[in-house]
């Protein structure tokens, strides 16, 4: 099916946002090319709260946290992944709250780094993020009036985890799927297989709404995960095109696959089609010279 996107969002930076009953969103000011109108932070329940993904370590975002916490207490945070534009603000909201963090665990990429690689990424990586609590898949934490229980979605991170609102149909799901844009996939952080089965995993789950890390909601789960499934099969194919047509390094690809894309994002397309090549290589449909690298000369498989 086809992949519509949907970019209609309000962030009402500096305010908050009832998105279902309990469940209020604050988007952080921290807008750009890669995060959207800003990372979305969630606070749940009514009492004793939880926040999920407390976002970056911004003063405002703090504040604005804080206001809608209105003096309550929080039990718990719950932290998805370790991009800077998700985990930093758990240390202050913490020390501000008493509260319990929670996460899959450190930050870790996929893979380790071949020999002379550098990961592009390493400075948008909280690497001092530890959880109080390492969260095991499938682990259900009850709190005052809810229960959330961990999905571990590797892919876009090697430690992402969607977090479910139990017996509601709700799953904050981060950055694994958002209705404004796909999810970078970028190595050594990141894995395409893993983000693969990521999604077959969600998509085998019976959610009626997903709350993203970026952007407003996915209100119609399986379809949207399917057209993101399509869309990703459908990148694969172009890049085993590009590669039975000639094109030999990454660069080349990105100036065609992606030459409708703000230049801005090619660097993190070129991740993207490492990711895929990681794949096709794998899988035998793509060869190169030991491993898959950013730099790498490759050609078509079998």
């Amino acid at each position: 099916m086809a992949l519509e996107f949907d970019t209609g969002f309000e962030p009402a930076h500096g305010s908050f946002v009832s998105v279902a009953p309990d469940i209020l969103r604050v988007t952080a000011p921290n807008a750009s090319a890669f995060t959207f109108h800003g990372t979305n932070s969630y606070i749940v329940g009514h009492d004793t709260l939880a926040v999920i993904d407390p976002g970056p370590d911004d003063e405002r975002h703090l504040k604005t946290l804080l206001d809608a916490i209105a003096g309550r207490p929080v039990s718990h945070i719950f932290v998805s992944h370790t991009h800077r534009d998700h985990s930093p603000l758990a240390r202050r909201l913490k020390a501000a709250t008493g509260a319990l963090v929670l996460a899959e665990g450190p930050h870790r990429p996929a893979r380790e780094l071949a020999i002379g690689e550098v990961n592009a990424l390493d400075e948008s990586n909280d690497t001092d993020f530890m959880p109080d609590i390492a969260l095991p898949d499938n682990a259900v934490v009850d709190g005052d009036g809810w229960s959330i229980r961990a999905v571990h979605t590797p892919g876009h991170a090697a430690n992402h985890a969607a977090f479910s609102l139990e017996n509601t149909g709700i799953l904050f799901s981060a950055d694994h799927v958002m209705a404004w844009s796909t999810s970078i996939v970028a190595p050594p952080d990141g894995a395409m297989a893993d983000y693969m089965a990521s999604l077959e995993r969600l998509l085998e789950r019976d959610d009626r709404l997903l709350l993203p890390g970026h952007g407003g909601p996915v209100t119609q789960p399986k379809a949207f995960m399917r057209g993101l499934k399509a869309h990703r099969k459908m990148r694969e194919r172009a890049i085993i095109e590009r590669l039975q047509q000639g094109d030999r390094t990454i660069g080349d690809m990105v100036r065609v696959i992606y030459r409708e894309t703000d230049p801005r994002l090619h660097g993190a397309a070129g991740l993207s089609i490492l990711a895929h090549l990681e794949d096709l290589v794998s899988r035998g449909l793509a060869t190169t010279r030991g491993a898959p690298a950013i730099d790498g000369i490759y050609e078509p498989g079998r």
